[in-house]
């Protein structure tokens, strides 16, 4: 009860924003769901096996317009974090494998598309809006989400990133508190 609240006060946040949507603080420990599904190759993935990294988990489908915007510049952030203890791992919700696979193409995206095809992880993650975006710690702790597009080019999203995987949580604070550049 209390997560649907702080969450519904988040999306009304994100949606007063001039411009896309924002990295929200998750306030307090909100560890993490469950998350383990294939991508389209059929290999099993599971958010545990990716501890000690920091994890973008991306909700998406092929007809949300702003979802498939942001894939671009998801795919930057990958590139941009190269080598670094980061992964994202975009979820496709209730979509077919082919669906799938002709979009990821079409955006030329090399991260892991997970296959959510009957929806279950979307509702253990209690996601509503696409696209909708976490930011796991190391730890498994979610530590900001986003209800909608992200421009994951920015400096303050890579600032933030770059705090989370030092787990430097002086600098994550000021970031937060301190927009600067989107």
């Amino acid at each position: 009860m209390i997560r649907r609240i702080v969450k519904s006060l988040f999306i009304c946040l994100a949606a007063s924003q001039p411009a896309g949507a924002e990295l929200l603080p998750v306030p307090g420990e909100w560890e993490a769901p469950l998350l383990s599904l294939p991508d389209l190759g059929g290999m099993q993935h599971s958010l545990d096996t990716y501890r000690g990294k920091v994890v973008l988990v991306n909700f998406w489908a092929s007809w949300c317009a702003p979802c498939l915007i942001e894939m671009p510049g998801m795919q930057r952030l990958e590139t941009a974090m190269k080598d670094r203890p980061f992964a994202i791992l975009a979820v496709n919700v209730k979509e077919t494998k082919a669906k799938v696979w002709r979009f990821k193409k079409l955006l030329n995206v090399s991260f892991p598309t997970l296959l959510d095809s009957d929806g279950t992880a979307t509702e253990t993650w209690e996601v509503e809006y696409y696209p909708t975006s976490f930011l796991v710690d190391g730890e498994g702790n979610i530590r900001y989400t986003a209800y909608g597009a992200i421009d994951w080019d920015g400096d303050k999203t890579h600032h933030l990133i770059e705090a989370l995987m030092q787990d430097r949580r002086a600098d994550i604070e000021e970031a937060s508190n301190h927009p600067g550049k989107p």
